[in-house]
């Protein structure tokens, strides 16, 4: 082979590889391309339906009327010392601390020294199941509230709770339990059923969550969080001092 035609021959051959080259760039070009759209619309998909469930759940909110502190609790008394009880009906620290101290809170109301404010929350929802136990008791005693019978629908549900770590209480029984302290209506047995309160209650949640509480119970007398000295919830001796020195 002479050598001009081993010169175009190679020239021939450096041409076909820029060609094979600059068909892979513009391949990979594209790819990317593709790749980032496809990310892009993904990411815009996810961000109305994120954006879609907000729109849901604000729509969903429904305040139960008469509620305070921003609709987050509901109050009881007339005193002059705010006592605040943030609780979760699937705490057992909390049925003990009403066990112990229950008592001693509606005596402070009857004697007009205190204006108790109940924060149901619900920070216990992983620990039934996935029946989000807290969250549906919290969004009942919101329903029994606004049938007039917080206190005695409160007190019940503590004395029927549920071991953690278990379903929790289904919601027929949320209505038994409703229907056993007077709430015979269809009203409650609705706003049980179709989550009425639900929204609500996790917003208190969010709420409490944004002024520092933690757990369940927490305790606070003239806005100061009130404990043993060990750190466990206030006894009534407690509470009543605490009382005193707020007022």
């Amino acid at each position: 082979m002479s050598k001009g035609i081993k010169d175009r021959t190679a020239a021939k051959r450096v041409v076909q590889q820029q060609l094979a080259a600059e068909r892979r760039r513009s391949v990979t070009l594209w790819t990317s391309v593709a790749v980032v759209a496809v990310l892009l619309i993904a990411g815009l998909i996810g961000w109305g339906v994120l954006a879609g469930q907000r729109n849901d759940n604000a729509s969903a909110l429904t305040d139960p009327p008469g509620a305070v502190d921003g609709n987050t609790a509901f109050a009881f008394g007339s005193g002059p010392v705010t006592v605040d009880v943030y609780e979760d009906f699937m705490c057992p620290i909390c049925h003990q601390f009403e066990n112990a101290s229950g008592p001693t809170l509606q005596q402070l109301i009857t004697d007009n020294k205190v204006t108790v404010r109940y924060h149901p929350i619900s920070i216990l929802d992983r620990a039934s199941n996935g029946t989000q136990y807290s969250t549906r008791a919290a969004a009942a005693s919101a329903a029994a509230f606004v049938g007039g019978k917080f206190v005695e629908y409160h007190d019940a549900l503590y004395a029927a709770q549920p071991a953690e770590n278990t379903d929790g209480l289904d919601n027929a029984k949320l209505v038994e339990i409703g229907t056993s302290v007077g709430l015979t209506d269809a009203a409650f047995a609705d706003a049980v059923n179709d989550k009425t309160y639900w929204a609500w209650a996790t917003q208190v949640t969010d709420t409490a969550s944004g002024r520092g509480v933690t757990g369940t119970p927490t305790v606070l007398v003239g806005g100061k969080k009130v404990t043993e000295a060990d750190g466990s919830p206030p006894a009534p001796a407690t509470l009543t001092t605490a009382v005193a020195a707020a007022g």
